[in-house]
């Protein structure tokens, strides 16, 4: 069971990776993932991803205290709008396609803007 882990703790580092690439996709919830699989599995690569000068302060945030910072809720949602509009502008959806991932987008900004903000003298940016 620890090589699965390993193994989809990778997957979801390469996504990240790509979602830093890409507009449209995250970065930060896969590494978030990421370093949950690593914990199951790899400590060293956990440590690894905690300790990243630009995503370790948010990844360690999210675990201590469930928290994102403003700065994330607004690049998350901004990100997410710019995503969907390239979406519309590129794809042409139908109607009901575009129902469908605005409400997707819709609901995943809205869950991430309802996390709670980081207590002060937490390390938050």
């Amino acid at each position: 069971m620890r090589g699965l882990w390993f193994c989809l703790g990778w997957v979801m580092v390469a996504l990240g990776v790509i979602g830093a690439l890409l507009p449209v996709m995250p970065t930060t919830i896969f590494l978030i993932l990421a370093v949950g699989c690593f914990a199951r599995s790899s400590p060293r690569f956990e440590r690894t991803l905690l300790a990243h000068p630009r995503y370790g302060p948010a990844l360690r945030l999210w675990r201590e205290q469930g928290a994102v910072s403003r700065k994330g809720k607004a690049f998350a949602a901004g990100g997410m709008a710019v995503g969907f509009a390239m979406f519309c502008w590129g794809a042409h959806p139908s109607w009901i396609l575009l129902l469908g991932v605005g409400l997707f987008f819709l609901a995943s900004a809205a869950y991430v803007v309802s996390r709670p903000s980081p207590r002060l003298g937490a390390g938050n940016r």
